[in-house]
């Protein structure tokens, strides 16, 4: 939907409903998305660039506000685009607007630096499945690449065969999400970092 100041950037909206007035002026029925920024708390660590939370805000717009069409995936189904459009949104939260509570209001977290999954950052799955963003083991994207194996010195034997890196990690291709001996951290609490 266009906004009303021309330098900001559209605004998402999901149509519930489409209707014409007597004097055919089409209306639309929307549920607005929010991005972090317009959330209570603002953005935060754990929140990627495309995410979106889903609203219990309503209202009706003009049809001539639509600008053009967008997808708002599952997070899931986001995480296994091979190529995210300007138009690839995801969300994860549902919001409400005059509260700031999300729902759910706890998150997984995952190995290493215990942070929900953000998918901005990149992650790599350990043979032991879990999951770690490279940054935080200090791999490259071009190590990562160059290795067969991801395997974390505590789950690995000198006799195991599988090559380590100085750190203890090495890559893998598998895209599953699996975390942290189910950790979970309240959405609440991050806003009080």
């Amino acid at each position: 939907m266009r906004p009303s100041d021309a330098g900001k950037a559209p605004y998402v909206a999901r149509v519930e409903k489409i209707e014409a007035d007597a004097r055919n002026n089409v209306k639309v029925h929307c549920r607005w998305y929010y991005c972090p920024e317009e959330s209570h708390g603002g953005r935060r660590q754990l929140h990627g660039a495309k995410e979106l939370f889903l609203s219990d805000h309503f209202d009706v717009q003009s049809a001539h506000t639509i600008e053009g069409k967008c997808i708002v995936h599952t997070f899931k189904n986001y995480t296994r685009l091979e190529n995210v459009g300007v138009e690839d949104y995801y969300c994860i939260f549902d919001y409400k607007a005059a509260t700031g509570a999300f729902t759910p209001d706890r998150v997984a977290v995952y190995y290493k630096c215990e942070m929900p999954y953000n998918s901005d950052e990149l992650m790599e799955l350990l043979l032991c499945h879990y999951r770690v963003h490279l940054a935080c083991v200090g791999v490259t994207i071009e190590e990562a690449k160059k290795l067969e194996h991801f395997v974390c010195v505590e789950c690995s034997s000198d006799e195991d065969g599988v090559k380590r890196f100085q750190n203890g990690f090495a890559s893998s291709t598998t895209n599953d999400l699996k975390p942290s001996a189910e950790k979970m951290i309240d959405v609440r609490a991050s806003y009080e970092l």
